[in-house]
């Protein structure tokens, strides 16, 4: 059984993957560390890491804020803990501190820890490989609701760098043509984003060919699927060798 320690158990997804957790027999929130103190899971927290006993301990999993990102991984450096980092607004400083972490302990950080979103980057790179080559434009439309802040979504742009990495890096995006009094270049990847009401997270990658278009979609309902992700990730790394991982290595 994986021994998790959950950074951020009190946050939004912190919960999610508490209570996910407790239906999953093959993997344990050994403990918790979060700034509010107690939390609903039947585990032990604390407001430090240096309150956590490592020994007890098989892979981290972080849901909580660039703030505590530091600490984290000073921790995870000192005990030579696998690491899943899910928190979002890192700095590049931070990056880089992940990036060269690689080198020392398994580290895996996703835009998007939902498994169905990471095999739709998968397969939107393998389809832009034929697809491109055969004249097909291609567009990408995120629709989300309207307390969502940033747009386009990060996970609309992660889209976006997988589809360019299968092309050699060739395309340019573009995420506004009202600008633009001219023909949309081929080497283009559009990106539309699309706020309102109680939408759930929507994606949408368009091949728009002659006469035909080809359209893969992925819809959330729910945060679920990324707690599902993060556990899935967890039990994945932990006991792997140092190096950077992604979600594609875990749905193989």
């Amino acid at each position: 059984m994986t021994k998790m320690l959950l950074v951020g158990c009190n946050g939004r997804m912190g919960k999610v993957i508490t209570e996910l957790a407790a239906g999953d027999p093959d993997i344990v929130i050994a403990a918790g560390v979060d700034v509010a103190g107690e939390c609903a899971g039947k585990y032990p927290v604390a407001a430090s890491f240096e309150e956590i006993r490592a020994e007890d301990l098989d892979v981290i999993v972080d849901f909580s804020s660039p703030a505590v990102f530091d600490a984290m991984l000073d921790y995870a450096l000192a005990n030579k803990l696998p690491v899943v980092v899910c928190t979002t607004g890192m700095s590049e400083e931070q990056i880089a501190r992940l990036n060269e972490a690689a080198k020392e302990i398994a580290v895996l950080r996703s835009a998007n820890m939902s498994l169905g979103i990471n095999l739709l980057m998968k397969l939107v790179r393998e389809a832009a490989q034929t697809l491109a080559k055969a004249g097909f434009d291609i567009e990408i439309v995120e629709r989300h609701h309207n307390q969502k802040k940033d747009a386009p979504s990060g996970t609309a742009l992660a889209l976006a760098d997988s589809i360019n990495e299968g092309l050699d890096n060739a395309c340019e995006y573009v995420y506004d043509r009202s600008d633009r009094l001219q023909k949309r270049d081929p080497k283009e990847i559009g990106i539309s984003a699309v706020r309102g009401g109680t939408i759930p997270g929507t994606h949408e990658v368009i091949f728009a060919g002659t006469d035909e278009v080809v359209e893969l979609t992925h819809m959330a309902y729910s945060r679920s699927i990324f707690g599902k992700g993060a556990i899935s990730a967890a039990k994945f790394l932990a006991g792997k060798s140092p190096k950077f991982y992604s979600m594609a290595d875990v749905i193989g």
